[in-house]
C-alpha cells in the first residue's frame, strides 16, 4: 500500500480509502427497494478487515449511509483493535441541520454509534447552495471550533456537491484541513472539477476523491468501444485500474474512496494502490484515457452516480434503479435486455417509474442536479411501453 500526506494535516493516509456507502447487503442486488439498508455484516466485516490488514487506513462513512446503519456497523466492526489501526472519517448531514444544537446532538450520536471517543476526519456533508447558507446561519464554524478544541474531532473538512464559485467561497470561509470532491476522468469539468482540485491543492488542503468509478459505471458493463480502446494499450489494465490510475497520477490527490462491496474489488484495488505512483502515466496512456472519456460522454444520458441521496422516494419509486437502467439503455442500446432487468429489479408496482407523483422532492436532494421527473417519464416509455 502506498501512502500520501493528507494536505496540511501531515497525516500519512493510504491512497485507497474504504468507502462505506456501498457495503454488501443481505439482498445483494444493487437495484434495491426504497429504504433497504440491510448490511450483510459478516461479509462486510470480512472485506473491511482484509482491507485494513493489507494497508488501508482511511475509512469513510456518513450519518445517513445505509439508513443510518453504516456507522453502527463500523462501530462493531472496528472493535478488537481495528479502530486503532485506522483514521475514521464521517460527516455532519447538512440537510438535517435546523439549529446549532442539532450539530452537537448528531456528532455525539455518531461518537456513540461508532464506539469511539473521537473522529479523526470530520466533514460537513454535501455542501451546496441549498445547505451552505443554513449551516453558516446556524454557526457551523463555532461548532467545528468547539469540537476541535474539546477533542471530539481532530480535523475538519467538507464534502462538496455544487459548482466551482461556491467551492472557492467555502474553501475561503474557514480554516479547513481537507475537502472531498467528486472527480474522475469523466468529471473534470463537473461540480468543483479539476479547477476546484487545483484550487484546494494550492491552499494546501488535503483532497479526498469520491465517485472515482462513477458509481461503478467505469468498471463494469464497459461498452465494446471502450474495451477496444483499453486493448490498444501496451500495458494491460482493467477498466477500474485505468480510472484509479488516472486519479492517483495526480500528486495533489491524497485519498481515493472506493465503495467496495465484493472481496474481488478490494483485492484488485489494494493491488493497484500498491503500485500507483504519481506522474507515472505516459503520454500514450493519457491519450487513451481521453479517448475513452470522449466515447462515454458522447453516449451518457443520465449523470446519476447511485449515491441514493434521492431516496427514499415518498411514493416508493426506485429512482436509482430506473435511472441506471435508462443510462445503460443509452450507452449499450440493448432494449430487450434492459426491459428484462427492469421487470426483474422493480419487484413491486410502486417501484416503477410510472408511479412517480412528480412531487420533486428527489430533485431537491440530488447532488447532480438531475431532472429526475423528466427522466422517469422517459423510463416509462422505454421500459413500460407507455
Amino acid at each position: 500500500m502506498l501512502y500520501r500526506k493528507l494536505g496540511r494535516t501531515g497525516v500519512d493516509v493510504s491512497i485507497l480509502g474504504f468507502g462505506c456507502m456501498r457495503l454488501p447487503l443481505i439482498k445483494s442486488d444493487q437495484a434495491l427497494p426504497a429504504g433497504n439498508a440491510a448490511i450483510d455484516e459478516p461479509e462486510a466485516a470480512r472485506i473491511l478487515h482484509w482491507a485494513i490488514d493489507n494497508g488501508v487506513n482511511y475509512i469513510d462513512t456518513a450519518y445517513p449511509y445505509h439508513g443510518g446503519n453504516s456507522e453502527l456497523f463500523l462501530g462493531r466492526a472496528l472493535q478488537g483493535g481495528y479502530r486503532q489501526k485506522v483514521y475514521l472519517a464521517t460527516k455532519l448531514p447538512g440537510r438535517l441541520i435546523k439549529s446549532r444544537k442539532d450539530m452537537d446532538r448528531i456528532l455525539n450520536e455518531q461518537l456513540e454509534k461508532l464506539q469511539t471517543g473521537f473522529i479523526d476526519f470530520y466533514l460537513v456533508q454535501a455542501v451546496s447552495e441549498s445547505t451552505w447558507p443554513g449551516l453558516v446561519d446556524n454557526n457551523v464554524f463555532e461548532f467545528l471550533d468547539n469540537a476541535l478544541a474539546d477533542g471530539r474531532i481532530r480535523y475538519a473538512g467538507f464534502s462538496f456537491h455544487s459548482e466551482l464559485p461556491l467551492f472557492k467561497d467555502v474553501v475561503n470561509a474557514y480554516d479547513w484541513s481537507f475537502c472531498q470532491i467528486q472527480y474522475n476522468y469523466l468529471d473534470e469539468n463537473f461540480q468543483a472539477g479539476k479547477a476546484g482540485l487545483e484550487y484546494a491543492v494550492e491552499r494546501d488542503l488535503g483532497v479526498v476523491i469520491m465517485e472515482p468509478l462513477r458509481g461503478g459505471k467505469l468498471a463494469s458493463d464497459v461498452p465494446p468501444g471502450v474495451e477496444q480502446i483499453w486493448r490498444r494499450a501496451k500495458t494491460k489494465r482493467s477498466p477500474a485500474e485505468w480510472a484509479l490510475r488516472f486519479l492517483w497520477d495526480h500528486p495533489g490527490i491524497s485519498v481515493v474512496l472506493s465503495g467496495m462491496s465484493l472481496m474481488e474489488q478490494v483485492v484488485e484495488n489494494v493491488r493497484i494502490a500498491g503500485q500507483a505512483l504519481p506522474n507515472t502515466l505516459n503520454t500514450e496512456e493519457k491519450e487513451l484515457i481521453e479517448e475513452a472519456k470522449k466515447y462515454y460522454l458522447s453516449r451518457t444520458k443520465v449523470n446519476c452516480t447511485r449515491c441514493r441521496y434521492c431516496m427514499p422516494c415518498p411514493v416508493g419509486v426506485n429512482i436509482p434503479g430506473c435511472l441506471s437502467l435508462l443510462d445503460n439503455l443509452h450507452i449499450f442500446g440493448e432494449v430487450k435486455t434492459n426491459r428484462m432487468f427492469y421487470k426483474m429489479y422493480m419487484s413491486s408496482d410502486e417501484e416503477k417509474a410510472s408511479n412517480c407523483a412528480e412531487c420533486g422532492e428527489c430533485e431537491k436532494k440530488c447532488p447532480q442536479n438531475i431532472p429526475i421527473r423528466l427522466l422517469l417519464k422517459e423510463a416509462v416509455k422505454a421500459f413500460e411501453g407507455k
